[in-house]
């Protein structure tokens, strides 16, 4: 597997990631693939690459993209402030559980203290079992509601 800068010809994959990025419990029907035109998740992907606080690394299997893992400064679920970046994350089903999702989040980590950002955000439903993953790479929770987790890394 390598792990690389999603090159700016991919960035239309984003919609597919962030369509299987959607978290969906157990006995669960997944929601039309039409949800991701909803603001609150378009915000993940409109004009990505137009911002200079915006990257995605990507792994790649065999010449296909398997996961991606982007961030940018966004006034999402996960929203500290507007200097922290909030991560969104998606392995394709057939690759998780594989330690894909682990490399990517690791490497943006890194990725982001290289460029001096001092911290990272996400939210994840409490249900979701890559809320393990994510404390494994250092994410910590740093408040919640009644469905999610809002965690933060420090980078420094």
């Amino acid at each position: 597997m390598t792990i690389r800068n999603m090159l700016e010809k991919e960035y239309p994959l984003l919609e597919e990631f962030l369509y299987n990025a959607i978290f969906i419990p157990e006995g669960v029907e997944k929601p039309p693939r039409d949800i991701i035109k909803k603001p609150e998740l378009q915000v993940y992907i409109e004009d990505f690459g137009k911002h200079k606080d915006d990257h995605c690394l990507v792994a790649e299997r065999d010449g296909k993209v398997v996961g991606a893992c982007w961030v940018r400064i966004m006034n999402d679920y996960g929203h500290i402030d507007d200097e922290t970046p909030s991560f969104a994350i998606s392995v394709l089903e057939e690759y998780r559980g594989k330690g894909t999702g682990t490399q990517l989040m690791r490497k943006m980590l890194e990725l982001l203290k290289s460029e001096g950002c001092k911290r990272a955000s996400l939210a994840v439903q409490k249900a979701n079992y890559a809320v393990r993953m994510y404390k494994k790479v250092g994410f910590e929770i740093v408040g919640e509601n009644e469905q999610e987790y809002i965690m933060m890394c420090s980078l420094q």
